[in-house]
């Protein structure tokens, strides 16, 4: 059973005052800035737009893989709601290195009376098939690990090599799947392999799309096959069938293109050249409809900015509400807003980015900038009832934060709770349903307190110089996460970071 929305926005926004109020003699009068977050958060609350603009981003547009006609209308779908909240917006391009879309994919298993045709989808930056496709023996590698491979031995070359996966059940199994997948993909293709198929994680056979871990440089079909079908086929292959796999792979694939990113802007009154970053991706993948990953902080980011438009707040200093794209296919939307901004990184005060779906926000990701804590904390400290919240002080890849921590600004990551999103996570499933209202309204208070806060602080933080970026991969794990990611080269390259201009100076922490 649930409250009517305007009962349950007063009774939410009555919790935040009481618990964030100390106890005192006489109640004090709030502040302007206590002021102007009960009226943001109040809006956010209440009843706007934002469920409405989620359902239509999912189920009108839909998946939306950048460079894909449906990411074209995604973008044009963003501007014009910031211009109907009459935000400042503008669309402003960067260039994808490379174009990587599936147009088809099929399967089918052939053994001594056995034929079946199980579902399977290309993994983003799979190498095609030959137009006809490719038939190969089809081998049970296990989990991939050097004790599989030297089980199977030299059968591995010129075979699609099965590998055996859990069942994903939360963010940290998918953390997990991504580490692996560097060392079973790349123990394949040295042994020799064909390709690769991994048995489908999620479940109810629902199929996704898992980055190849080499990206645009691997040189093999790679694909998942629904949970089902991969385990028929391992239980055949382990009672002695032998098996082969004959799959069809077609791609749309090229060369670098532009692709945009959509900036709305609400400008600072006193200190309109220190810039807030509120980031989102708007690309997503392409099975599902991309409620979770990530429609969900867009419609949340978007009606940020519509009620402060709204409402007539004023923050002192500037706050861009960025739409990335290019997130699943490398960051590369963020990277090249950090390239095309690099001039006005020393004014950047802070970037964050909200990418864990629609699970409740528990705290945030200072990635290793603890002074950064407290001033997340006492921007946090007017919703308090929407807590607890603890900040986490360590460096996290895999979201558009990253290039904004390459190049010393202070970023943050909404630190989220699981809810629906690992079993979800860019597969067909992923779809409006899956995002509860009433958390997602309480994720924007959150979002907008800590907006606010840092647009009005009088605090900042100095940006970092290379050295100190430098310092912090010597004291972290950050470059096996950046390996992880595929990003490292990039970083060693001087690809990734906004460090061109050699004026940067190191900032005190």
């Amino acid at each position: 059973m649930s409250l009517p929305q305007k009962v349950l926005s007063a009774a939410l926004v009555s919790l935040v005052l009481v618990s964030s109020q100390r106890v005192e003699a006489e109640p004090q009068a709030p502040s302007v800035r206590e002021r102007e977050v009960m009226s943001l958060t109040g809006a956010v609350l209440g009843p706007t737009p934002m469920v409405e603009d989620l359902r239509s981003l999912v189920d009108e547009v839909g998946g939306r893989a950048t460079g894909s006609e449906a990411n074209r209308r995604a973008v044009e779908w963003a501007l014009e709601r910031f211009g109907e909240a009459g935000v400042s917006v503008k669309a402003e391009p960067f260039r994808m290195p490379s174009l990587w879309l599936e147009q088809g994919a099929s399967a089918t298993v052939q053994g001594k009376g056995v034929r079946f045709s199980p579902r399977v989808a290309a993994m983003p930056f799979s190498a095609a098939t030959p137009k006809n496709g490719l038939t190969a023996p089809l081998i049970d590698l296990g989990r991939g690990t050097e004790a599989d491979h030297a089980r199977v031995g030299a059968k591995v070359k010129g075979a699609f090599v099965l590998v055996e996966t859990d069942e994903l059940r939360d963010v940290d199994g998918l953390f997990r799947e991504y580490a692996e997948a560097v060392g079973i993909e790349a123990r394949a293709v040295a042994a020799g392999a064909a390709g690769v198929v991994y048995m489908g994680s999620r479940p109810g056979n629902q199929l996704y799309r898992h980055n190849v871990s080499t990206g645009a440089k691997n040189t093999r079909p790679m694909m998942v096959m629904e949970r089902d079908g991969a385990r028929r086929a391992q239980r055949l292959l382990r009672a002695g069938t032998a098996l082969t796999l004959s799959a069809a792979l077609d791609l749309k694939t090229g060369g670098p293109y532009e692709a945009r990113n959509v900036i709305g802007e609400i400008r600072g009154t006193t200190k309109p050249d220190e810039v807030v970053v509120l980031g989102a991706h708007l690309d997503s993948w392409d099975l599902g409809g991309g409620a979770l990953d990530n429609g969900a902080n867009v419609a949340m980011l978007i009606d940020l900015a519509r009620q402060m438009r709204r409402l007539g707040l004023k923050p002192a200093r500037t706050i861009r509400f960025a739409l990335w794209n290019g997130e699943e296919q490398g960051l590369y939307g963020s990277a090249g807003y950090v390239r095309s901004h690099a001039a006005e990184l020393d004014g950047h005060v802070m970037a964050l980015s909200v990418d864990i779906g629609c699970g409740r926000i528990n705290g945030f990701f200072t990635n290793g900038r603890p002074p950064l804590v407290p001033l997340v904390d006492r921007a946090l400290a007017p919703v308090a009832g929407l807590g607890p919240f603890t900040q986490v002080d360590v460096p996290v890849v895999g979201t558009d934060n990253l290039d904004f921590m390459l190049s010393g600004v202070a970023n943050l990551i909404a630190n989220q709770e699981s809810a629906t999103y690992g079993p979800n996570y860019h597969a067909r499933s992923d779809e409006f349903e899956q995002c509860d209202a009433r958390t997602l309204r309480g994720n924007a208070a959150v979002v907008g307190s800590l907006a606010w806060g840092f647009a009005t602080m009088e605090e900042r933080l100095g940006r970092q110089g290379r050295a100190e970026v430098e310092a912090l991969m010597k004291a972290t794990d950050l470059p096996q996460q950046l390996r992880s990611f595929n990003l490292w080269d990039e970083w060693q390259e001087g690809k990734r970071g906004g460090f061109a201009d050699k004026q940067v100076t190191p900032s005190p922490r």
